[in-house]
């Protein structure tokens, strides 16, 4: 479970410095209020990312999880964006798919790597934890 919700978070994080970063890259505030009106239909797509692949299943999976859940935050965000007309232009479009990518699929890639002995180990035999027949 901590997995699943820390895949989630690490997915919002990364959303949440997309756009912080856009925001002070642009000469805009900083503020709670420019980061939600910016990044809410980016935090939907993660959501709704998450709950489509199942990503609780595997949450540090790259392949397919991380890549279905980029590609449908970056899906729903950029047509909700269209939608309220909050600007699609190709460029925009493309810098987002790049940085949201290298930065959800690049966090994976480091769990993947750190819980690599975590998931090696096998899990502990019956007689191990004393299930034995005597």
């Amino acid at each position: 479970m901590f997995r699943s919700l820390g895949a989630l978070i690490g997915d919002l994080l990364v959303v949440i410095l997309f756009v912080a970063t856009g925001l002070v890259q642009h000469g805009t505030a900083l503020t709670t209020h420019n980061l939600f009106l910016v990044g809410w239909p980016f935090a939907l797509g993660v959501l709704l990312g998450h709950l489509a692949i199942r990503a609780w299943r595997a949450p540090f999976r790259i392949w397919p999880h991380g890549v279905f859940v980029w590609a449908i935050t970056l899906a729903t965000a950029m047509a909700i964006r269209a939608l309220f007309a909050a600007g699609t232009e190709l460029s925009f479009v493309i810098v987002a798919a790049i940085v949201t990518a290298v930065g959800m699929l690049g966090w994976r890639a480091v769990a993947l790597v750190v819980t690599r002995d975590e998931r090696r180990t096998p899990a502990a035999s019956p007689a191990a934890r004393g299930d034995a027949a005597s």
